[in-house]
């Protein structure tokens, strides 16, 4: 018996998947990407830095997922940035949209076998840390993976990574020390912490948000952990940075609206650009 006919039936179908949304993307650009990008809530305006971009909209891609979340383009954007090839999601998918766990990392298979090594991903988080304000940019350095999802959830690909793969260090402190070297070499302060994962759509309630702060989430969002799982089990290398876009304080008396978040995120996205771009020229 072939090692391909005893696997499951289901990777399968994903290695089929994949290669069919591979070879697509590939004949629309000739460039090698070795670092990817995920742009989260308002943080679309990054791509506009890309150099001689090839803009792919998810829609056109096989069996690629298409972003329904307000302030996410839905465009894979191919290009340099800081003198490096680098393929951007411009937009990234939810659970709360009715996608799987196994959906969601979909993307981040396509672009392993694109050529990325590397993986940074942004988000909009609401801050938890009382040392935190709105419009702050936040290392990410750990997360909690509250959505009672795991994108690894099936049969295992023993072509990506290994069944039981271990997450202690799925933010790489090696690009955690290059950001925050980036960061003071650029006069900008990072706030530093763990994010929790939750599924959405609704926001949490005051009590939540306290159960949260005693676990030791120090931001919380609903996207990022499943990225970051299923590339940890691919091997890549991850860097995680949020934009605080607004404090999620159970006894504030008031809690953002998705236009203020929105706002705070757009508004934090040319300095959020600079430090990628200085974070790029250094890998």
């Amino acid at each position: 018996m072939t090692v391909a006919a005893s696997l499951s039936p289901l990777v399968l179908d994903e290695r089929r998947r994949v290669e069919e949304a591979l070879t697509f993307i590939r004949s629309k650009t000739s460039q090698t990407p070795s670092c990817g990008l995920i742009l989260g809530s308002g943080l679309g305006l990054v791509a506009d830095a890309l150099d001689d971009a090839t803009v792919i909209p998810y829609g056109a891609i096989p069996h690629f997922p298409v972003s329904t979340a307000p302030g996410h383009a839905g465009n894979l954007l191919i290009g340099q940035l800081a003198g490096r090839a680098v393929a951007m999601l411009q937009g990234r998918f939810h659970l709360y949209e009715g996608y799987t766990a196994q959906q969601v990392a979909f993307p981040i298979r396509v672009l392993k076998r694109l050529g990325v090594e590397t993986l940074i991903v942004t988000c909009a988080t609401g801050g938890l840390n009382a040392r935190f304000k709105a419009g702050d940019l936040m290392l990410i350095h750990d997360h909690i993976n509250l959505t009672g999802q795991n994108p690894l959830v099936g049969p295992n690909d023993p072509s990506l990574g290994e069944r039981f793969p271990v997450m202690f260090n799925a933010y790489r402190p090696e690009l955690n020390e290059l950001a925050r070297r980036v960061a003071v070499q650029l006069g900008l302060y990072l706030q530093e912490g763990t994010y929790a994962g939750i599924l959405g759509p609704a926001y949490c309630t005051k009590a939540e948000l306290r159960f949260l702060t005693k676990i030791g989430a120090d931001s919380v969002g609903m996207s990022t952990v499943h990225e970051v799982i299923a590339a940890a089990h691919l091997g890549l290398r991850v860097l995680g940075i949020g934009t605080i876009s607004d404090m999620a304080i159970p006894d504030s008396g008031h809690h953002a609206t998705e236009a203020e978040i929105l706002e705070v995120a757009q508004r934090v996205g040319p300095t959020l650009a600079r430090l990628l771009r200085g974070i790029l020229a250094e890998l």
